[in-house]
């Protein structure tokens, strides 16, 4: 389904590497501490730290990218809503030719899966510079950091007092009504998905989407813990050519983030349900989606969820890499050729179990 959008003239659909590690503990500014890879950084067993004070508070967010905004001029920001609790949700823009492809980053659909909106952060303030220089020529950008603000700053309406994290707040999945956003788009009861679909999906004419999640820290792959897991849409309902996309947008990550040394990537379990975002827009927009779920989250009350924070750096730094590395791929056409035959031999992760050895 095609739309009439308002806000960006309507283009030819383009169903068309590097990153620089920033490896920042989220917020803070420290480096991260050492670890062979992500896949085997620090796991939780009750002793670890997990301070979710180091994490960007909405306000924080809300400062920064109002800051990034006044800085950067090829940066727009827009209000598309707003969430539960009312808190305004932020969109960053970078509209530079509606003949471009365009890409939407979306993160925090989860509030309790905060380093992929760190990494985001991170990105947007590397295309204020000149680390970037010339991407924006080829691409359309928007990135909608933090969906689930009031989950993200644990401000909901259900009791949180068996989660883990220590800190200024705990963080959930789910928004102030205790619904997950992400099995909310085909009815889109809540504000949230309501405003992402109807002032995002709908007012924009969007080619390719990275949808960036956490999942628990005991998956593995080949044997190794992974760092994250990607995936395409899987419902039979999918047009064949925007499957393609989502296959060759999996590629240009698969191919950053395998030969680092610190990353490893499986496939990811995933079904075919269409009130999943990775499913359902991909077929309601014609939209390429790519989910990426990385290795553990913020905060859960399940121990087997959570990540020790010794990992931060990398999480972050691997999210930073997927974005930079699929813009610069829309930008110079790249994504054109991906090869997708890795997907043929991507091993599916299973669970290692617990409690970690």
């Amino acid at each position: 389904m095609h739309r009439t959008d308002p806000h960006h003239t309507s283009k030819p659909r383009r169903l068309a590497a590097a990153a620089l590690a920033l490896g920042l503990v989220a917020g803070g500014g420290l480096a991260a501490q050492p670890a062979a890879a992500v896949g085997e950084g620090p796991n939780y067993g009750g002793n670890e730290t997990v301070n979710t004070s180091i994490l960007h508070t909405y306000d924080e967010l809300v400062a920064e990218l109002q800051k990034q905004d006044a800085k950067q001029p090829a940066m727009e920001l827009e209000v598309i809503g707003q969430s539960v609790k009312g808190r305004d949700i932020h969109l960053a823009k970078y509209l530079s030719n509606p003949d471009n492809p365009t890409i939407l980053y979306l993160t925090q659909q989860h509030g309790n899966e905060q380093l992929t909106t760190e990494g985001a952060l991170d990105f947007i303030k590397s295309l204020g510079t000149g680390k970037m220089k010339g991407v924006l020529d080829g691409v359309n950008i928007l990135v909608l950091p933090m969906l689930n603000a009031d989950g993200a700053m644990g401000d909901v309406d259900f009791s949180l007092d068996d989660y883990i994290a220590s800190g200024d707040r705990h963080l959930t999945r789910y928004n102030a009504n205790e619904a997950d956003i992400n099995r909310d788009h085909i009815d889109r009861i809540e504000p949230e998905t309501q405003a992402l679909h109807e002032n995002v999906l709908g007012a924009y004419d969007i080619d390719y989407m990275v949808d960036l999640h956490h999942q628990g820290s005991r998956s593995e792959a080949d044997g190794e813990l992974v760092s994250g897991s990607i995936l395409h849409p899987t419902t039979p309902n999918v047009d064949a050519e925007v499957l393609d996309g989502s296959k060759r947008l999996g590629s240009i990550v698969y191919n950053a983030i395998e030969p680092t040394g610190w990353g490893h990537l499986g496939k990811y379990a995933g079904g075919s349900a269409e009130t999943i975002a990775r499913n359902g827009i991909a077929v309601e927009y014609d939209i390429s989606t790519l989910l990426f779920e990385m290795r553990g989250m913020s905060d859960h009350e399940n121990p087997g969820s959570v990540l020790g924070q010794k990992s931060n750096g990398y999480l972050i730094k691997q999210t930073v890499t997927t974005l930079e590395s699929t813009a610069r791929a829309l930008s110079d056409g790249s994504v054109e050729a991906a090869d997708t035959t890795f997907w043929d031999t991507l091993t599916e992760q299973s669970w290692a179990g617990w409690p970690a050895e």
